[in-house]
């Protein structure tokens, strides 16, 4: 991603009162909690921004701006690891199934926080693992980014029939206030809709985060965003770590790995990686590099398999495997949520690992 948006690039929790939780541990600040209540708001934001600045669509030709007008349009900012947009996809899902016929059509425009989401493959996997139906403006050079002046991960713009904003949320939440506004705006397009609001059922990495026991920020590997990190590092070179003590939300390596600007990349076989967290998931954006093996892993929390509280991408004794980069979902508690030691630990070398998130 060009620097200068990377300067600007956050990620919303969830909604304003997701943020207030989470600034109690300093997750996200004030501006930000303002902003998100700033984003619930109607109003006219002006014209619809172009979407020429697309570089490929998939599940539909490309579409624009003017060849819209007529429809209500909804918008949605993505990138297929982060895991904030993954917990709104049931909705935004649903929308698109339910109000097709009504007059509304979806644009998910999938503009890449990683290098490798630029990767048309990763793209069109995720679109048919996600199961991502409605059309996809890919936005690899950040041209409808741009066009819409927009800076987070996931954002949700609505655009009325005569082609003007009336309505965005930034982050997690809101679905309500979202449908509603869907709603209001076929019905002054003229359409026909009930006033119900979808179910979702929301699995694996789908699912809301535990706001109520979530004392984690998301916590990047690479040496340009890291923080917390409990070793002294040595950047672009390889190095042998062993995991210190770790206060809660450090994060150590063990083994000879080296860090670069947005990974740390294994070099030698039994390297691992120790979080210590307070949260009910750890997720992990990780993969090997195009062409290389899948790699081996092994889950230990406090020392101990995870059994019923594995994730999506482990079994109860802790086991998987590392393929493509993406977010992988290696811990759901099933007992009681406290600070906590998490380790993985990889059979080979080269796997890049990215961030941490947590849920």
């Amino acid at each position: 991603m060009p620097e200068s948006i990377n300067q600007e690039r956050r990620r919303f929790f969830g909604t304003a009162a997701a943020a207030l939780g989470a600034a109690r541990f300093g997750v996200i600040g004030s501006a930000v909690q303002q902003m998100a209540c700033a984003a619930l708001t109607e109003r006219d934001e002006g014209v619809l921004p172009s979407l020429n600045g697309a570089t490929e669509w998939l599940n539909s030709p490309p579409l624009t701006s003017e060849g819209l007008r007529g429809k209500v349009v909804l918008v949605d900012f993505w990138t297929y690891t982060c895991v904030n947009w993954l917990r709104t996809l049931p909705y935004v899902r649903a929308w698109a199934d339910k109000y097709r016929d009504q007059g509304l059509v979806v644009i998910g425009a999938h503009t890449p926080e990683f290098p490798f989401e630029k990767d048309m493959d990763n793209v069109r996997w995720a679109a048919k693992e996600m199961d991502v139906r409605y059309p996809i403006a890919v936005d690899s050079d950040y041209g409808v980014w741009r066009a819409f002046d927009n800076n987070y991960w996931p954002a949700a713009y609505v655009a009325d029939a005569n082609g003007r904003i009336r309505f965005h949320h930034f982050g997690e939440g809101n679905y309500d206030g979202i449908e509603r506004a869907i709603q209001r705006l076929l019905s002054d397009s003229g359409r026909t809709t009930d006033s119900q609001l979808v179910k979702v059922s929301p699995r694996g990495l789908e699912v809301a985060a535990d706001y109520g026991t979530l004392r984690s920020p998301e916590s990047y590997l690479g040496y340009e965003r890291a923080e917390a990190f409990a070793s002294d590092a040595l950047q672009d070179g390889p190095r042998a770590y062993t995991v210190p003590r770790l206060a809660l939300n450090q994060w150590g390596l063990a083994g000879n790995w080296t860090l670069k600007g947005r990974a740390a990349v294994l070099n030698e076989a039994n390297g691992k990686i120790a979080y210590r967290f307070h949260a009910r998931d750890v997720n992990l954006i990780m993969g090997v590099p195009p062409g290389a093996q899948p790699v081996l892993f092994t889950v230990r929390v406090d020392g101990k398999p995870p059994g019923a509280s594995h994730g999506d991408d482990a079994d109860a004794q802790g086991n998987g495997t590392v393929a493509r980069r993406r977010t992988y979902q290696l811990v759901r508690k099933q007992d009681r949520v406290t600070d906590r030691t998490f380790e993985i630990q990889f059979a080979e070398q080269g796997v890049e690992a990215f961030c941490f998130t947590f849920g």
